[in-house]
């Protein structure tokens, strides 16, 4: 039974700790910050997470700026069994260490919060306002490929328009990337 978490809707589970890579448990509701929360999906080694990257220090700055707080959760419990470790917590850390991440990044134990928001692909972004309410899910922008070519900035409008309490347009976009490696129930 699949439950689509819509604009306006509030954030699921915010009290649930997850085990950052620095080794801390750290709830949604602790990761807040003045302004909202900046949701997003990613992983280790998905080609679309590779070259959508480069935006990341972008996205962490102007988090800053705008007084959100930032969450990356890794949600592809699948390749964190048997022999596929991609995802595992030891491959995240180095992860984290090599690009020089700048924000949580946390397992999402199970894909537990990837079902609850129903976030698809890595990236996929959400975006919560200060009342916990989402006001913003979709792609950072429109071209994955350069950031350079991008023409529609939709994170870094939504991220704007969000800290100034209005409400972003487009407030959702398709996002695109590779899916979330869920175990197979």
């Amino acid at each position: 039974e699949e439950t689509r978490l819509e604009i306006g809707g509030l954030m699921p589970m915010g009290d649930l700790k997850m085990q950052d890579v620095s080794g801390e448990m750290v709830s949604l509701n602790e990761a807040m910050g003045e302004n909202g929360l900046i949701i997003n999906f990613s992983c280790n080694t998905c080609p679309f997470v590779v070259a959508w990257e480069d935006r990341y220090p972008m996205i962490e700055k102007m988090a800053k700026e705008n007084k959100m707080g930032l969450v990356l959760l890794n949600s592809n419990e699948a390749k964190r069994q048997g022999e596929n470790m991609e995802d595992s917590f030891e491959a995240m850390q180095q992860h984290a260490k090599e690009m020089k991440y700048d924000s949580y990044y946390m397992v999402d134990k199970n894909h537990q919060l990837a079902d609850a928001m129903s976030a698809f692909t890595t990236p996929h972004l959400f975006i919560f306002n200060k009342d916990k309410k989402l006001a913003y899910k979709g792609a950072i922008d429109d071209n994955y490929k350069s950031a350079s070519d991008a023409k529609e900035h939709y994170l870094e409008n939504a991220i704007k328009a969000i800290a100034n309490g209005d409400k972003p347009d487009p407030a959702e976009t398709k996002g695109r990337g590779c899916s979330i490696k869920r175990l197979k129930s």
